[in-house]
């Protein structure tokens, strides 16, 4: 994998390269690649990072330094989509394929700028297994998805990154903030805000454990951990939900489902399913 990985990249990077960099493992294990690959095929590259409401601030501060650690310098865009792409804030089914064309055509402006032609991303072999509406703004505007396209999937991205001495391999996802909300439900940056501090105090609580704090009607905080983490978040109910409830949440529930990708999800396809089943 790992030199198919570099292969890859050493022979589509001629024209220079723009990477899409979140801080996450996907993109911390291709920013490493390219810095390797690039000292061997002495291609112009850049990273970088797009500081929206969307992320939190310390997924800001910890993707930049991380990257510094490895000598990687990180370019940070800041955005809006909110406010760009008002549609948005009605949270509809295809807000990632909005936000996601929004942000890279932003992405292939900077990267005219610094002479780059090529744009890539961390999307990996899983993803295309799964709900991810966004993949079709990447394919409109010719990304390119190196860790999809040699088939490293999250498993194997994580087992490269630790080969490779990268904090983010023991690193757990964090996806894009509106994830935590359901489809319909109106998103505003204070909204996005108070799940941001909610889900920072959790992992204070959690350090290192895989977590979601999902937002139901106003007033509704759903708490999605690993599995394994359900007994410890019972045995904490206490301090939990007066944390929570510090930040404006009304109720606090713990999901004995547990974390799980996409659950917002589910009543999308329960829907679809119910319409579907109407019509025949």
């Amino acid at each position: 994998m790992k030199r198919r990985l570099l292969h890859y990249l050493r022979e589509h990077s001629e024209s220079g390269v723009a990477l899409a960099y979140s801080g996450g493992v996907d993109s911390a294990l291709l920013l490493e690649a390219l810095r390797r690959a690039s000292e061997e095929a002495k291609f112009k590259w850049a990273a970088f990072y797009f500081a929206t409401p969307l992320q939190s601030a310390r997924e800001e501060e910890e993707a930049v330094l991380e990257a510094a650690k490895s000598g990687s310098e990180v370019h940070v865009i800041r955005l809006n989509p909110l406010q760009s792409v008002p549609t948005m804030q009605k949270n509809p089914p295809e807000r990632c394929l909005l936000c996601k064309r929004f942000l890279f055509t932003e992405l292939a402006n900077r990267a005219n700028e610094f002479g780059l032609k090529v744009l890539m991303d961390g999307t990996n072999s899983d993803d295309l297994q799964s709900f991810r509406p966004g993949l079709r703004a990447l394919q409109e505007l010719g990304v390119l998805s190196p860790l999809a396209a040699v088939g490293m999937g999250k498993q194997d991205v994580r087992e490269l990154a630790a080969e490779w001495n990268l904090r983010a391999a023991r690193k757990p996802s964090v996806p894009c903030l509106a994830t935590r909300f359901e489809y319909g439900a109106e998103l505003t940056e204070q909204k996005l805000a108070r799940v941001a501090a909610g889900e920072e105090r959790l992992r204070e609580m959690f350090p290192g454990v895989g977590l979601r704090l999902r937002v139901h009607g106003e007033g509704m905080a759903r708490i999605e951990v690993e599995r394994e983490s359900l007994v410890h978040a019972v045995e904490r109910a206490d301090e939990i939900a007066r944390t929570l409830r510090s930040l404006g949440f009304c109720y606090v529930t713990l999901d004995l489902e547990a974390l799980r990708s996409g659950s917002m999800d589910s009543a999308l396809f329960s829907q679809k399913t119910e319409n579907n089943g109407h019509d025949t």
